[in-house]
């Protein structure tokens, strides 16, 4: 299991470390001894140590660097260690031999400095004040990345042209014969001057992309022409990706000119694949442009620190639209309230907003239903599917996924640590099931038994293939997801190399090409497709990562099991049983007045108590006494069905764009009122100066 993985890990990190200060050690005592094998030996495997780690254990060597151990010292106090070797060993004249070798270290190192003031100059040069993507950035001269050794991997740099350096010293050691030592220095010092003078070029003309005073001209020029209208802002962490990307179709499907509006540089890859503009302007003073352009509504599908900083925008109008909605008391943030507008799916959402009496007035509270569901495939009858292909059995395919733990420490919000592997057990007893796990990506993040739970429910689905049989898909099908997989990837990716920066990568990821989103579609539905073929029928599945989406895995389920999350919301469009774990201690009763969401579903217990009733009532439609509070529940939490969710988004867009419109129109009138104009301003002036017999301007110029 991969938590069993993480002492011995650490372990043999502490290890290495503690290696390196034995080398370092033992280096010194074979110098002043001398003892030349044991100082060449010692030397040699110093630099072979560090330069492994720098390339697989980097964030260990970082450790070192926060008590000033860092590369340039290490490199610095190896090499003067070889200094004292070399003056210590028998042979080697200090005057003729190690002086010029001395200063011939000397030189590297100087030629070291200047890479890397040269590397920090192009770095800066390379930094525009934004970052875009599927926009046509041309115009900044945009160019491809410096090599990544020189410009960007300063410790790596020293290391590799220390290494024939080092080779060269530590040969004059062994043989006494300073021509190796020289030329050893001779080829990291041409190497180095080389590299550096290569680097330097990025800083000519040609290849300098445009400054920030002339990037933030063709921004606003970029604006001026696009002329948006709705955008979504989003900022977060590494992780939280996903609560952008569910919106990425709604966006696109909208009427008028979308963008995409990111606050960290690191986002703009996490975006998935999209025709929608994309523009990250990570600092609060270029974020204030978006005030004089046409942008009228931004959508919020998340809370963050930065958000405040948009809202100060007067001109666009904001509107919360989340990135899932449950019972959970973060559904009900009171930050809410500082949107223009909180759009929800249906009533449900709307009554919890006004029992949370938080400060969001109820005609600010808009229903638009959740038009990415669409996918989402209804209930279709009772489960069919062959048991090891021989048709006279069925699988009951139960998707499991859990919610992860939240930040507030509250036990019911995930199912994972206390009932978790009571569920899986339970399912994988069951010979006629076949599990899809699904765990949220945050699992574990903020409580270490999340994590640790988890990885005993995959170790015990693991086990639990390995004692169940029966065919497999042939390989037609495994070739079959592989081309779709690279259709897929092609479509969706964009291939960069490893040398490739921020402005390269803003250079490959121009404007897109015509009908690619349509593209998209059809590749991401082909690649499921394949995918599930791929699989056998009887096999349990653990599904992470983006792909497959979950609502794939709700087409493939006949019954979920989840907690009290979003995940149940979207769920209930298909009208198929689910089951909720009450892991929050109140009794069943409680937990139901407590939580709308679990009205219509089985409530199983921290043992794992009513899986034989869910299973049953999933396997024969008479036993399922929740159809009708399942669908009259549907309407109640993603409000109706006709007119399409997606219609009832856009009218509402369309709604708050022009009541931008009417705001700007009242304070264009104002202005207009409180100001006068500058000719109203000269022909007062002008008769001012009449009336008091002043000459007029001409005269004055002429005297």
């Amino acid at each position: 299991m991969p938590s069993a993985g993480i002492a011995p890990r650490r372990v043999v990190q502490l290890t290495a470390l503690l290696a390196m200060l034995v080398f370092f050690a033992t280096q010194l005592v074979g110098a002043v001894l001398p003892n030349v094998p044991l100082f060449i030996a010692a030397s040699a495997c110093g630099l072979a140590l560090d330069l492994f780690l720098q390339h697989k254990q980097p964030g260990l060597l970082s450790l070192l660097g926060k008590i000033r151990l860092d590369v340039t010292v290490r490199q610095l106090f190896r090499d003067m260690l070889i200094m004292v070797g070399l003056l210590r060993i028998e042979g080697i004249n200090p005057l003729h031999e190690q002086a010029p070798l001395t200063v011939g270290l000397l030189l590297f190192y100087l030629v070291h400095f200047a890479c890397q003031a040269a590397a920090i100059l192009v770095r800066r040069s390379r930094q525009l004040p934004f970052v875009t993507r599927n926009i046509d950035a041309s115009a900044l001269r945009l160019s491809e990345a410096p090599p990544r050794l020189f410009a960007r991997q300063h410790g790596r740099r020293l290391l590799r042209l220390a290494a024939p350096v080092t080779a060269g010293l530590l040969v004059t050691a062994g043989t006494k014969d300073a021509v190796w030592g020289g030329a050893g220095l001779v080829i990291g010092l041409l190497i180095g001057i080389g590299g550096t003078a290569h680097l330097a070029t990025w800083l000519l003309p040609r290849k300098r992309v445009a400054n920030e005073a002339a990037a933030l001209r063709w921004l606003d020029k970029w604006l001026a022409d696009y002329q948006p209208t709705v955008g979504m802002y989003f900022s977060g962490g590494n992780s939280s990706a996903y609560q952008a990307n569910m919106w990425l179709s709604t966006l696109a499907a909208l009427d008028g000119k979308p963008i995409i509006v990111l606050r960290e540089r690191f986002m703009v890859q996490k975006i998935d694949a999209t025709d929608v503009p994309v523009v990250c302007l990570p600092k609060v003073a270029h974020l204030m442009r978006l005030e004089h352009s046409t942008l009228k509504v931004l959508l919020h599908p998340a809370n963050s620190g930065k958000t405040s900083q948009v809202l100060r925008i007067p001109s666009i109008k904001h509107a919360f639209i989340n990135h899932g909605e449950s019972d959970k008391l973060s559904s009900c943030n009171p930050y809410a309230k500082a949107y223009d507008e909180v759009w929800v799916a249906g009533p449900a959402a709307r009554e919890r907003y006004q029992l949370a009496d938080i400060g969001v007035e109820d005609k600010d509270v808009v229903e638009v239903g959740r038009p990415q569901l669409a996918p989402i495939r209804p209930y279709a009858g009772v489960p069919t599917g062959a048991l090891g292909g021989a048709g006279t059995e069925h699988f009951t395919t139960v998707l499991y996924a859990p919610t992860w733990e939240g930040w507030d420490g509250n036990p019911g919000n995930t199912s994972v640590i206390l009932a978790g592997e009571n569920i899986v057990r339970e399912l994988l007893t069951d010979p006629k099931v076949r599990l899809l796990y699904k765990p949220h990506p945050m699992t574990g993040s903020v409580d270490p038994r999340a994590g640790r739970a988890n990885d005993r429910i995959r170790a015990m689905i693991a086990e639990a293939n390995t004692k169940r049989g029966g065919d497999r898909p042939g390989p037609e099908a495994a070739a079959e997801l592989a081309r779709c997989a690279d259709e897929l990837n092609r479509l969706t990716s964009t291939a960069f190399r490893p040398s490739a920066d921020e402005i390269e990568r803003m250079k490959l990821q121009g404007a897109p090409d015509g009908g690619r989103a349509a593209a998209v579609t059809a590749a991401t539905t082909a690649w499921e497709s394949a995918y599930w073929a791929s699989l056998p029928v009887w096999e349990h599945q653990i599904v992470t990562g983006p792909r497959p989406a979950i609502f794939t895995c709700f087409n493939q389920a006949d019954v979920l099991i989840s907690d009290v999350s979003s995940v149940v919301s979207d769920y209930l469009t298909s009208e198929k049983p689910y089951a909720v774990a009450n892991t929050s201690g109140m009794t069943e009763e409680e937990f139901r007045a407590g939580f709308p969401t679990v009205r219509a579903a089985t409530i199983l217990t921290p043992e794992a108590e009513g899986m034989a009733g869910l299973l049953e009532a999933v396997r024969d439609p008479e036993k399922d006494t929740l159809a009708a509070a399942r669908s009259e529940l549907k309407v109640h939490l993603l409000g109706p069905s006709d007119p399409p969710s997606l219609v009832r988004f856009n009218q509402a867009t369309q709604a708050l764009c022009d009541k931008a419109d009417e705001r700007r129109a009242r304070m264009a009138t104002r202005l207009s009122d409180e100001i006068p104009s500058q000719r109203e301003a000269r022909d007062a002036a002008e008769e001012m100066e009449l009336e008091s017999g002043s000459p007029e301007p001409e005269e004055t110029a002429t005297v």
